[in-house]
This record gives structure tokens, C-alpha cells and sequence, in this order.
């Protein structure tokens, strides 16, 4: 899983203040309960959860038990419905303009601002925070990806993700390398690890969103942002160039990584490749487990350490602060029923139940990770997430920003991998043009 953006336009944010949602039935042949008054006893609400698992039968699998203690414990039936990543933010912002929406709905964390900024879902003050148990008990850095600063959030933490640098050890060790500690290590590293149809390195080069999240967090390395107070997009900035340079010259000057990696859409072919020893390291979030374990490489065969920055860097920024957070639509007609339900799903027992077989790290500050049987790469994670990592740009436009660099570095890639060339000023180039249709767009 990977998160997706959502195109939050500023079009369907005013017709969402006239068309808010409310906590009717979304899908016709869903229970036709789904709409009744769940602010007591019994009822039902709808909830929209994403995909955690290894499918969406899989979240099904996971997900029910637990929603049934929720029932036995509250009378509140849920009606379940999961939904891919590839369909949730259609789904979602069609519920926005229609007002046909669950009650309850999971959102990448990095869509908060855009979703706040429509006006459909429900702001957190401090009763709705009293009814989930404390604003308190949250991680601080999952709780400010909840929506725009200042503002009252519209969502709070469910999963916890980050990003971190996955390597083999016996690749390393056969080549008597030991983990990197800064990115000039690393390039080295790759470099000595890529021979005999091996590489050093995998990306999901062809993953707008990918290639978006690093160009985030290069350019948070060289200490650049990528708004500037005003909300003005800044990605022509001396720091993101030479950041997404850097991130483009694995490929294209160190060759460290595959040029068929430019048709990797999604994280999950370069985890493969990792797991079957065909790439020594990659750059994935801590939901990577499953897959590589599906795939026969047990987690005392590899390692995991944060993703290093130069060895100048203006910070040691490793990861964006990655997860799933949980919304309420505001005009629900079961909003206590669906605080009862963010309450339980937040809670500390779900969290336990939840974390290993979503691979996630705990959202609750003195919860214990269990997504893997490593301590190491549990602390390692842990400790990328709560300290090295920054939320992305909270602003409405933080979607747009995904969809217009992500796709341009997409096209750099291609570029590349077809034996062209990419240069300092052709990068610049792209993000003024990127920084334009962002602004184009209000």
C-alpha cells in the first residue's frame, strides 16, 4: 500500500459546502440500515476502510473480529466496505460532491488538508477529542498530520507508516560492507553491490507518488520547503532541484538502479526484487514486511536502517510521517455512534490487534510496534517515525503538488531509461511548471 493523493479542487470544495455528506447508504447493496439513527444503542454506520492487507478480501478477513467485538461491546453494527488504493480518492471526493458517503472513512494522512479545506467532514474540537479518549494520547507526529495548522483537525491517526532503507545482509557482508550512514556511503555502496545483472538499488521510479514523497524528503534534507508561508508553491527552489537531482542520478550517473525500474508503478515489484536478491537495498515503508516474508526472505536475512542524508545535509530528515487516518463526514446523522467507533479503532487493544497484520506502527505514544519479531528493525522504525520524520506540506495544495512533481520526476525517469538526459536546468524547468499549473489551479 502505498499512500494516494487526492484532487481536492477548489471547485468541489464549494460545492461541498452545499452538498455535504451525510451518513446515508453509499452502496446500494449494502444493508439499507446503513442510514439509521446509530447515536444510541444499536444502529449501524458505514465505514469505508483502505487497504491495509495483502488484498481486500484479506482486510475483510482481518478487520471483521474486530468490528464485531466493537458490536458486541456498543450495539453499533458497521458496514463494511474496502476499498482500494487505486479507487479511494475517486470514491471520496464523489461522496464530497454528492453527499452519498459513509460515516466513517480512512484517508491517506497526507490528504488531510486538502479533505479540511472542502468543508464535508468534521472537525475534532475538544469534545469530539473528549469522546476518542484524549487528544493526548497520540503520537505528536501522527496527531499533526491530522489537518491545516491552527485549525481544529478532520482527522486523526489510525496506522502509523515510514520510510526506511531496507538492506541484504548477505550481500553487504559478501562484499564487506557494513550499512550506510550518509548518502555518499550509500551511492558507494550501490555502486560496489551492482554487478553480474544485480544492482545496487530499486525504486518505484514509475510511482508518481513515490517519486513525489522523495522529492519531499531530498529537498527537506537540504533544509528547502516546498510552500512558502503564504501557500505559494516553491518547487523551482535551489533545494528541491538538487534534491530530486539526486534522487534522479541513481539512475541516470550512478547507475545503480535498473532502467526498467522507470515502469515500476507501485512499491511493490521493487520489494519483490529485493526479496528474491535480484537489488541489495530499497527505500520502502515498514508495510513492506509481509510482502518480502511472502516472498522467502525472513527478517534476520535483512536489516533496516534510516534513509541517509548527505553528509551536509540541513537535516536528517528519513521519512515524510506516513499512515492512515480516520475522518467522520460532518453531516452524519450516527456522529456519536462514529466517535464510539474512531474511540475503539484507536484503542489501545485494536491497535495491538491491528498492527501485525497490517504491518503498522503504533499511532498511541507508549505503545509497543508489533509488526515484526525483529526488535531492531522495530526500534529502527519507531524511532525514524517519531524523530526523523516531517508531516508534508500541510496546504490544501499538497495534493496538487503530488500529482504535478510526481509525474514530471515519472517522465524524467523515462527519459533517463530510454538513454536521454535529464539536467540541472531541464529539472528546474519541470518544477516551474509544475509551480504554474499549482498556482493555475487557486
Amino acid at each position: 500500500m502505498k499512500i494516494r493523493t487526492l484532487a481536492a479542487t477548489a471547485a468541489i470544495a464549494a460545492l461541498a459546502l452545499t452538498t455535504a455528506a451525510c451518513g446515508g447508504n453509499s452502496n446500494p447493496s449494502s444493508s439499507s440500515s446503513a442510514g439509521s439513527d446509530a447515536s444510541g444503542s444499536g444502529g449501524t454506520i458505514t465505514y469505508w476502510a483502505s487497504n491495509q492487507g495483502t488484498s481486500l478480501d484479506n482486510d475483510k478477513q482481518v478487520l471483521t473480529p474486530q468490528l464485531e467485538k466493537f458490536t458486541k461491546e456498543t450495539g453499533i453494527k458497521v458496514n463494511l466496505e474496502v476499498i482500494g488504493w487505486n479507487d479511494l480518492q475517486t470514491r471520496i471526493q464523489t461522496a464530497v460532491t454528492s453527499g452519498q458517503a459513509p460515516d466513517v472513512v480512512n484517508i491517506g494522512n497526507t490528504w488531510a488538508a486538502s479533505l479540511q479545506s472542502t468543508g464535508a467532514f468534521m472537525p475534532f474540537d475538544d469534545a469530539a477529542f473528549k469522546a476518542i479518549g484524549g487528544k493526548d494520547k497520540f503520537v505528536k507526529t501522527a496527531m499533526d498530520t491530522g489537518g491545516a495548522p491552527g485549525q481544529d483537525p478532520t482527522s486523526v491517526p489510525v496506522y502509523g507508516l515510514a520510510y526506511g532503507l531496507y538492506y541484504n545482509k548477505a550481500m553487504f557482508s559478501a562484499a564487506g560492507l557494513t550499512p550506510p550512514n550518509n548518502w555518499e556511503d550509500l551511492v558507494t555502496d550501490a555502486k560496489k553491490l551492482t554487478s553480474g545483472g544485480k544492482y545496487g538499488f530499486a525504486l518505484a521510479a514509475g510511482s508518481y507518488t513515490e517519486n513525489a514523497h522523495f522529492a519531499f524528503i531530498n529537498a527537506a534534507q537540504n533544509g528547502a520547503d516546498l510552500f512558502d508561508k503564504d501557500g505559494k508553491p516553491t518547487f523551482s527552489s535551489d533545494g528541491v532541484v538538487t534534491g530530486i537531482e539526486r534522487y534522479l542520478d541513481l539512475m541516470q550517473k550512478d547507475k545503480v538502479v535498473n532502467i526498467g525500474n522507470a515502469q515500476y508503478d507501485n512499491g511493490t515489484k521493487a520489494v519483490n526484487d529485493f526479496a528474491t536478491g535480484k537489488v541489495a537495498m530499497i527505500l520502502n515503508q515498514n508495510n513492506a514486511d509481509s510482502s518480502i516474508v511472502a516472498n522467502g526472505m525472513t527478517s534476520d536475512k535483512y536489516g533496516v536502517v534510516p534513509f541517509p542524508a548527505p553528509s551536509n545535509a540541513s537535516a536528517q530528515t528519513a521519512s515524510h510521517v506516513a499512515g492512515i487516518n480516520l475522518s467522520i463526514f460532518k453531516n452524519t446523522k450516527n456522529q456519536d455512534a462514529a466517535l464510539k467507533f474512531v474511540n475503539f479503532m484507536t484503542s489501545a487493544e485494536t491497535q495491538t490487534a491491528l498492527g501485525k497484520p497490517f504491518s503498522s506502527l503504533p499511532v498511541l505514544n507508549a505503545a509497543t510496534p508489533n509488526f515484526t519479531d525483529n526488535a531492531d528493525e522495530a526500534k529502527t522504525f519507531s524511532d525514524i517515525y517519531a524523530t526523523k520524520s516531517k508531516p508534508l506540506p500541510l496546504v490544501p495544495a499538497e495534493d496538487q503538488f503530488e500529482s504535478t512533481v510526481g509525474k514530471a520526476m515519472n517522465q524524467m525517469f523515462a527519459t533517463i531509461a530510454s538513454g536521454g538526459t535529464v539536467s540541472t536546468d531541464d529539472i528546474r524547468t519541470a518544477m516551474k511548471t509544475a509551480e504554474q499549473q499549482v498556482a493555475a489551479a487557486g
